[in-house]
């Protein structure tokens, strides 16, 4: 084979790799390129206590010692706090969760340092006020169709909890009509 004979077929494979064109010469996108779209953030990470030896927990606190610093107990003392926040273990910080029952770690940014996050409290966003469930998805690293779910989910949660408007109603003709006994 000549060199000319290589060089026409690595022409065919160019021109058979180019996608399809429309009539004005820009090239057409299929849908499952278009669709396709990679996580730009890793997923987070979960550290199951129980699955760690003993030796492994022996180190870890002897890594992290207990820090005997008085750190905030309310809203009000946190709000004039350094950002980005340094208690990492508080509830509202956004770079780790803990869960009470099983006591496993999820680090929700496992390519981040707490220090590197753009939001670190909870509480901070939250006070910002209303934003997209593609943002708060951003903010803790999950999905917007995750956040939805979780929406959906904590609104039932409310509604269960809180009386319906029918005994909201109820409650109060019955309080009125008490209120006009005693009056009698």
């Amino acid at each position: 084979m000549s060199a000319e004979d290589h060089d026409d077929e690595d022409e065919g494979l160019e021109l058979a790799a180019e996608p399809d064109q429309n009539e004005e010469g820009v090239p057409e996108v299929s849908r499952k390129v278009r669709r396709r779209r990679r996580r730009t953030r890793p997923r987070s990470k979960t550290i199951a206590m129980k699955r760690l030896t003993r030796e492994e927990l022996r180190l870890g606190a002897l890594m992290y010692p207990p820090v005997d610093i008085p750190r905030p107990t309310t809203r009000d003392e946190c709000r004039g706090e350094a950002r980005p926040c340094p208690w990492v273990a508080c509830k509202h910080h956004l770079y780790l969760d803990i869960n009470p029952e099983t006591g496993s770690i999820k680090i929700n940014f496992p390519d981040l340092e707490p220090w590197e996050l753009s939001h670190t409290c909870a509480l901070d966003v939250a006070e910002r006020g209303g934003i997209t469930l593609e943002e708060v998805g951003e903010i803790m690293n999950l999905t917007r169709e995750r956040i939805r779910q979780v929406e959906v989910r904590g609104l039932l949660k409310l509604k269960m909890g809180s009386p319906s408007p029918d005994e909201l109603g109820s409650e109060l003709l019955a309080q009125a009509a008490l209120a006009k006994l005693d009056r009698n």
